[in-house]
């Protein structure tokens, strides 16, 4: 006779618990939930008048799970775990990779080198994600990602060093025009000085003050700026590296700046796929300074 299913608790209250139980807090499972708080601890209070027992003891700051609580959880995740999996398997394109970087690491270093990407790998389909948010492996499906991190790295995750943040300062060659380089720091202030959201100039520039200059949100945007000749720039040297070869960007000052954190290729341990394999072995030669 065949088992039914329809006494489990509702998902919505198993999701509550498994989310709250990994992060032991009603407030951290809301946010990755996308629900209240209050619609999180609801939701677990109802599973455990269901069951008939207490999963969590509520502390003044988070949450501890009781005995039965953690042994739940173990397999609650093991079963969510195992819905991900073949959901996963289901909507799966073989030939796709989903890459995860920031916004500056797609318009500088990969989207200039899809051309050789295709060349190289006509079979792999390449999605790119741009963000400066954190994707998560698992739930936006990526398969390898682009970050600024640094040592020791979860277990569960392989990690290879691309290039390190090395600031440099650049402009074009029209803005420098017959100036003799590279430019003392007390000459480089009285140039037009182009911000991004990192704001890093002070700390190059080792002063406290407030520096004037136009503002961007993205790194990218001040070396569009740089590169029309609207003034100078602070970027990453692998950012820049062929713009220097080309001429389109000169090196203004002497001085570099170790930013920190350094720019990792990341992925899960779990084995990936032909396609992925491929491209991650692609992106550690292409993308390596």
């Amino acid at each position: 006779m065949t088992r039914s299913r329809r006494h489990l608790p509702p998902l919505n209250a198993l999701r509550a618990f498994e989310t709250a139980g990994r992060r032991l807090s009603f407030r951290a499972a809301a946010e990755e939930l996308g629900v209240t708080q209050g619609a999180v601890a609801q939701q677990v209070r109802g599973l455990e008048d269901r069951l008939g027992l207490a999963l969590f003891r509520r502390l003044p700051r988070g949450l501890a799970l009781t005995p039965q609580g953690a042994a739940y959880l173990a397999e609650a995740s093991r079963a969510f775990d195992t819905l991900d999996e073949a959901t996963a398997r289901l909507l799966a394109r073989p030939g796709t990779v989903t890459i995860s970087t920031t916004p500056t690491v797609a318009t500088r270093l990969l989207i200039p080198r899809l051309a050789e990407f295709h060349a190289a790998l006509p079979g792999v389909e390449l999605r790119t994600l741009a963000t400066e948010a954190l994707s998560d492996f698992d739930r936006d499906r990526v398969d390898i990602a682009v970050r600024q991190t640094r040592p020791p790295f979860a277990p569960g995750l392989e990690a290879r060093l691309l290039f390190r943040h090395e600031l440099i300062a650049v402009a074009s060659p029209h803005l420098v025009g017959e100036m003799k380089l590279p430019l003392e720091p007390q000459a480089l202030r009285r140039m037009p000085l182009l911000h991004d959201a990192h704001g890093h100039w002070p700390a190059f520039l080792r002063t406290a003050e407030k520096l004037p200059g136009a503002v961007f949100n993205q790194t990218a945007l001040a070396l569009e700026a740089a590169l029309a000749g609207q003034g100078v720039a602070l970027a990453c040297r692998a950012f820049v590296a062929a713009d220097l070869a080309a001429g389109r960007l000169v090196q203004v000052a002497a001085e570099t700046l170790a930013a920190g954190p350094d720019f990792y290729l990341v992925r899960k341990r779990s084995a990936p796929g032909k396609a992925a394999e491929a491209a991650w072995d692609w992106c550690c030669r292409a993308l390596s300074g």
